[in-house]
């Protein structure tokens, strides 16, 4: 190594060091620059090792005079023996001032980044220097949460990608693992339709890829648990929400019993089939219910033939009443039930819901047979999402054409429902003292448009799904791969969680901070150079890096459908016809 300088100040997140000569600096010059490494004694047998952050030059009262200072933090510390080097990250003795400052030798770089059996997933290659592959501990990678982040146009979508062919093994459009399926499951929330392209391999490649759109894909109402379906069907802000809620949870309870004789301990919440026809039947009728006040007959709900309906709350799941008409007359004397008027609101949006075309694979699906999904279908549901109809690695849930109300409900829906899966399949393996053989992540690209900071009521389903994820799904594993332009915008606990980040160019001073606030100490200073990356380029930071680094990634093949249009060359071609009535077509469905 080559001794450059010595350490004039040592602080715990800062080393300052005084290059000895001009000459040290300009022979050298390629190799110190900002984000590259030193270095330096810490006075026992470990060396230090430092990330340049900031090189200054120093002009003294003799004009011919100019001494070079760099500023550094440390990362980490080595040793180099005849076993070879050994790098620790963090853990550092700070040196005193006048301990020796190094340049490392390549191989010194070298060894600490590259594979090993800890340290064999590969991202891509240092930024500053590319014969250096950067690796990760694989298994501290996508063991824990990561957040991806980067400013529109910074290459999150083929950063994301690549990631995930990485896994897959799908290099320049090939699979490497053509021969047997391997076990990886990736699930992505995908909200502008970008990823199929990414993963849709030639059929002689042997890799399918699960996508569902709102065409196929089929999330039955019953699976909603009680805050879904209240989000759904009923206006929280509404003066007599909490008897519309009352008289619905009734309602859904009754259904899901008439539907499961045979099984106990139904509750609100059970993910059993229940008819959401019958329940809007119970609350028209209760609309309109009618109460005989007749003391020759019981007083209970009054038709209009005069008699009296017994065992009201089953009848009303399968009958609409007409009820008699109110009156004061001693022989037909009856009044209006305790809601009677009150549902007017109610019974219309309900009517709104279960009409809405939009929202068939919510309120409607059906079977290839034609047949509506019941508690027996349960497992074809999961399967569906989870991959395994035909063994697919990779699903992708496009939602790009949910409609943006039901977002937040759909997104909640569905990580319950794969976090439920997780955590039973988990418990299940450790009853016979095993651990859970199939991990899943999911992929929650765009997260700020669900998973907001700060947001209404609308989103409080989808945020109370992923928070839970984020804060217990990795023991049942279930990890979180965080998507975002705007990370200041995105929740703080699901970023909290997150002990793996991936940052591309960010210009946003408040989506800056937010990083910053979110790294360790001794990594903030990073930071700084997030402004200036090129597109593909990210700072990599978190559990399972030997050493945070700028890192070039390469591009993914085949690429996601989210390249920018040229518009200045588009501008200067001859004048395009449209094909309006197609895209109409498309637009109408039809």
């Amino acid at each position: 190594m080559i001794e450059i300088g010595k350490v004039i100040n040592s602080t715990p997140g800062n080393i300052q060091v005084l290059l000895n000569s001009i000459d040290d600096f300009e022979n050298n010059k390629a190799r110190i620059k900002i984000s590259k490494y030193l270095s330096i004694e810490d006075g026992n047998d470990l060396l230090i090792l430092a990330s340049i952050k900031n090189i200054s030059a120093i002009q003294a009262l003799d004009a011919n005079t100019i001494s070079y200072t760099i500023s550094c933090s440390p990362i980490g510390c080595y040793k180099d023996s005849e076993d070879g080097i050994s790098f620790k990250q963090g853990g550092v003795n700070l040196p005193s001032p006048t301990e020796p400052v190094y340049v490392p030798d390549d191989d010194v770089i070298n060894a600490i980044f590259s594979s090993n059996k800890n340290f064999s997933f590969n991202i891509g290659h240092l930024s500053n220097n590319q014969s250096v592959e950067y690796f990760v501990d694989g298994n501290k990678f996508f063991g824990k949460h990561i957040a991806v982040v980067g400013s529109t146009g910074s290459g999150k979508s083929c950063a994301v990608a690549r990631l995930l062919q990485n896994i897959m093994k799908i290099n320049d459009g090939h699979n490497e693992n053509i021969a047997k399926v391997k076990n990886s499951h990736v699930i992505i929330f995908d909200i502008h339709s970008e990823y199929q392209s990414a993963f849709t391999l030639s059929e002689s490649e042997n890799f399918k890829v699960n996508c569902l759109d709102v065409e196929k894909l089929c999330l039955p109402y019953w699976l909603m648990n009680s805050q879904e379906l209240e989000a759904l069907f009923i206006e929280s802000n509404e003066m007599n929400s909490h008897n519309q809620i009352s008289q619905f949870k009734k309602a859904v309870i009754l259904s899901k019993e008439k539907h499961n004789p045979t099984m106990e301990h139904i509750n609100y919440d059970t993910p059993v089939y229940f008819d959401i026809n019958e329940v809007y039947r119970y609350i028209k009728n209760k609309n309109s219910e009618v109460i005989n006040k007749n003391d020759t007959l019981p007083h209970l709900p009054k038709r209009n033939d005069g008699t009296v309906i017994e065992n009201a709350d089953f009848i009303y799941l399968d009958e609409d009443i007409i009820f008699a008409a109110t009156s004061t007359a001693k022989d037909t004397k009856a009044s209006n039930g305790p809601y009677n008027g009150e549902f007017e609101r109610f019974v219309t949006r309900l009517e709104t819901k279960l009409s809405d075309k939009r929202l068939k694979f919510i309120t409607s699906p059906i079977k290839v047979d034609g047949e509506a999904f019941k508690t027996e279908d349960f497992d074809i549901i999961l399967k569906q999402f989870l991959g395994y109809i035909e063994k697919n690695n990779v699903t992708i849930i496009d939602l790009s054409a949910i409609p943006f109300e039901v977002l937040s409900i759909v997104v909640s829906l569905l990580s319950r429902i794969i976090f439920d899966f997780a955590f039973h399949y988990s418990k299940f393996r450790h009853s016979s003292n095993l651990v859970n053989d199939t991990p899943f992540m999911l992929v929650c690209e765009e997260a700020h448009n669900y998973i907001p900071k700060n947001g209404g009521a609308e989103y409080n389903a989808s945020k109370h799904s992923i928070e839970r994820i984020a804060k217990e799904g990795r023991k049942y594993g279930l990890n979180l791969m965080v998507v975002s332009q705007r990370p200041s915008e995105v929740s703080e606990t699901i970023f909290s969680q997150c002990n793996n980040f991936i940052v591309l160019k960010l210009t946003n001073i408040n989506d800056q901070s937010c990083i910053k606030n979110l790294l360790p100490d001794n990594n903030a200073s990073l930071v700084d150079v997030l402004p200036t990356l090129a597109a593909g380029e990210c700072l990599v930071v978190g559990d399972s890096v030997p050493l945070p680094a700028i890192v070039k990634m390469n591009m993914p093949n085949p690429i996601p459908s989210s390249s920018n249009v040229n518009v200045y060359d588009e501008w200067n071609k001859d004048w395009v016809e449209i094909a309006f009535e197609e895209v109409i077509k498309r637009w109408r469905k039809e």
